[in-house]
């Protein structure tokens, strides 16, 4: 834990940490963030179902801001969220059915720098789930085959953000300002999901995080097929595996994802599962996956499941996607172990989720979510006049509370799950090249 941050609690001796609770309030209200992108407004219009847009104007107020939610989340606010050693111990004694967390003897979260104790990490929010190096080309090709994903018989899909250059990506002066902004509103370590497909640059992250003190896990693996390199389409099953081995003990990386099916699984993109899930297994590292707003996220885990991933290794990304109010499939995938990633949070679409993620709180299921924001477009920048990238602790989180989701609970979410869900006992030591 890095002493820039001002959230940080009292560093901890001991290998647990206090455990998530599932005890919830109801839904009686939520705020809405102000500064949304029309692109997310018409995604999510699409994707909701009328049954759910009337259930949610039945159980969710909403609260008309003057002020962005970004602005007005105050500091005591953000500390009150990722907690203090003083602050956890005032809050309300809740019900918790899992004991405290136990880190296994030797378990480490690996940064692009350095491998750190899952303790260390304990000061803050850890977003499982961002981007901080994609190449502006990688960028434009994503915009317009989202723009054609999108899009319906008759009607042009929604058009993203612009890509521009400058690209703030690689910019590293500007991305130094907005980890040291990150770092200041409560964020204690951020993982990128990005790849040598996406244009990912390791040498990038690891000057972004040395100069801006914020620990970063880098990603690996391969997104999707519309972006695969060409090798893959001849590789085996085997080679795909090897490959992937190789790159987890000759690289900094810290976790498999992102991993991505661009629509319905297709007989490559299963491949590349099977040999990631093979790849786990013999690295211990984590999965965290791509869905089209959640298609396909019960047979991601299936496949996962089906080489002998541990399903609490595993991710399932984009979730929020998903129109179902009673959260029936995200429930049996939490019913199997697995997380579920709500990790494009801090946006227009948030009180939909808000009503889903309570539902799962009140299945008991708060030890499944993990948050993120899948940070990709400058508008969002704090230089810009954005929440940047601690959206979901400033702009998101403070929904949840006003639904009634307990601090510890919050807490627990945003600072232990991911924690849990990234830590690993390496089966070989760091190379004595890396950083």
């Amino acid at each position: 834990m890095h002493s820039q941050n001002p959230l940080a609690m009292t560093n901890q001796s001991s290998t647990s940490t206090t455990c998530p609770t599932n005890a919830v309030q109801k839904v009686e209200k939520s705020a809405h963030g102000r500064n949304t992108s029309a692109f997310e407004s018409e995604i999510h219009g699409r994707l909701l179902s009328s049954s759910l847009k009337r259930s949610m104007v039945s159980s969710l107020r909403a609260r008309p801001e003057q002020t962005p939610v970004h602005r007005l989340i105050s500091r005591r606010d953000i500390l009150k969220l990722v907690g203090s050693s003083a602050g956890v111990a005032v809050l309300p004694r809740v019900a918790c059915a899992a004991g405290e967390i136990h880190f296994p003897a030797g378990a480490v979260i690996r940064t692009v720098l350095k491998d750190v104790p899952p303790e260390a990490l304990a000061g803050g929010a850890t977003l499982f789930h961002e981007h901080l190096s994609i190449s502006y080309d990688f960028m434009m090709k994503l915009r317009e085959g989202f723009e054609a994903l999108l899009a319906t018989p008759g009607r042009q899909g929604p058009a993203l953000p612009p890509v521009a250059r400058p690209w703030f990506m690689e910019d590293l002066g500007l991305m130094v300002e907005e980890m040291r902004a990150a770092m200041n509103e409560g964020i204690a370590c951020i993982v990128d999901g990005g790849h040598p497909d996406m244009g990912r640059d390791l040498q990038f992250l690891m000057q972004l995080s040395t100069r801006s003190g914020m620990p970063i896990v880098a990603g690996f693996g391969y997104y999707a097929e519309p972006f695969y390199p060409p090798q893959i389409a001849q590789w085996s099953e085997e080679q795909i595996t090897h490959e992937l081995l190789r790159q987890a003990r000759t690289e900094p990386v810290g976790a498999f994802g992102e991993i991505g099916t661009w629509d319905v699984m297709t007989p490559t993109e299963r491949k590349v599962f099977r040999a990631v899930g093979k790849a786990q297994i013999a690295t211990g590292m984590a999965v965290f996956t791509h869905t089209n707003f959640g298609k396909g996220a019960i047979e991601q885990l299936d496949v996962l499941e089906s080489v002998g991933v541990k399903p609490d290794r595993v991710a399932i990304g984009h979730v929020g996607g998903l129109t179902d109010p009673q959260a029936e499939v995200l429930r049996a995938i939490c019913k199997r172990g697995a997380y579920v990633g709500f990790d494009r949070q801090g946006g227009p679409s948030d009180s939909t989720q808000v009503a889903v993620i309570m539902t799962l709180l009140e299945a008991s299921y708060a030890d499944n979510l993990l948050f993120s924001s899948d940070f990709s477009f400058a508008p969002d920048l704090k230089r810009n006049g954005g929440p940047g990238y601690a959206k979901t602790v400033t702009v998101f989180a403070p929904k949840l509370r006003e639904a009634g989701v307990p601090e510890r609970t919050l807490h627990s979410i945003l600072v232990d799950n991911p924690r849990r869900f990234l830590a690993f006992v390496p089966k070989a030591r760091r190379m004595a090249s890396w950083p």
